[in-house]
């Protein structure tokens, strides 16, 4: 029998475990998919506590996971353009994706280019699309300079890319020991902390246009504190400081359809125009390690799971 990740309660790290479960059958308009490896996420994480129940409601035993990478082992009826043996990569929509076989639905799905590796393939849904959904909401032009805090996270390693890929000035906020890294993509590293706002300032002379927000933390304030507009400010955590101050909050729900721009960032990869870092690969039966490391937020790039 497959294993999945699973769980039966709200709570923290402890309440993960990997079982094993019932061979998951593809109904119409669905692929059987053999997982090779699949990304671990912060908001996965948020969604195991309960803390945003009301928002994302949870019927237990839950799985858990949306980025995937593998290989089609079956097809349901109705799907066209896949078949078993395909190399892909995607999403699951119903957190299942951290498992040894997910069904997933084939418009959820885009083929694995074979530059990718299953590691960033398996790890670029969530990052990938939020980051290109937060880069696009507040449009970054050449000749402009946009701010990015955690700016070697996940999500922030492929905005300050993307943001850079317009042509502007890309200020990444983030602890020294990732200074060299965002030199390497052409980025201007800040530390953050105290005197931050003095720091920006110093590195952009002339003024901040633009300001994407990927940990929390404050930033907010600070982007307006520097003078940029509202509507040029988005976070894709700080809800409650963008519901105060007006700002956006865009990011992979913003990309529109999932597996298009999905294949616009594998392209991308597999082109050497974009990298992803992955920090560390973790065994499944490992999960609870793999969580304890996203959790601690010091990590640069994805970290993912290897069935």
């Amino acid at each position: 029998m497959p294993k999945a990740v699973r769980y039966d309660e709200f709570g923290g790290i402890d309440v993960l475990r990997v079982e094993e479960v019932e061979r998951p059958v593809p109904g119409d308009g669905q692929v059987l998919v053999r997982v090779k490896a699949a990304g671990i996420n912060p908001s996965e994480a948020v969604i195991r506590t309960g803390a945003v129940a009301e928002l994302f409601p949870s019927t237990f035993p839950s799985g858990q996971g949306s980025d995937l990478a593998g290989v089609i082992d079956e097809v349901g009826a109705g799907v066209n353009g896949f078949s078993p043996g395909d190399e892909v990569i995607g999403f699951s929509d119903t957190r299942a994706s951290q498992a040894e076989l997910v069904l997933v639905e084939a418009g959820n799905l885009t083929g694995k280019p074979e530059k990718v590796s299953w590691e960033v393939g398996g790890g670029l849904y969530v990052a990938g699309t939020t980051a290109w959904g937060a880069v696009h909401a507040v449009e970054p032009k050449e000749g402009e300079t946009v701010v990015i805090s955690g700016a070697a996270g996940g999500v922030g390693s492929l905005a300050v890319q993307l943001a850079r890929r317009t042509g502007a000035t890309v200020i990444g906020l983030a602890s020294e020991n990732n200074h060299e890294w965002l030199k390497s993509h052409g980025v201007i590293p800040v530390a953050y902390g105290a005197g931050v706002a003095d720091r920006i300032t110093a590195a952009a002379p002339s003024g901040v246009d633009a300001f994407i927000d990927t940990n929390g933390d404050r930033y907010v304030e600070l982007a307006l504190a520097l003078g940029v507009a509202a509507e040029r400010i988005d976070t894709i955590v700080d809800f409650a400081a963008a519901q105060k101050y007006g700002v956006k909050t865009e990011g992979g729900a913003a990309a529109g359809p999932g597996a298009t721009v999905l294949a616009e960032l594998a392209d991308l990869v597999a082109g050497g125009a974009l990298e992803v870092p992955i920090a560390r690969v973790y065994p499944l039966a490992q999960v609870r390690e793999a969580y304890t490391e996203l959790e601690r937020r010091h990590t640069r790039g994805k970290i993912v799971l290897r069935p």
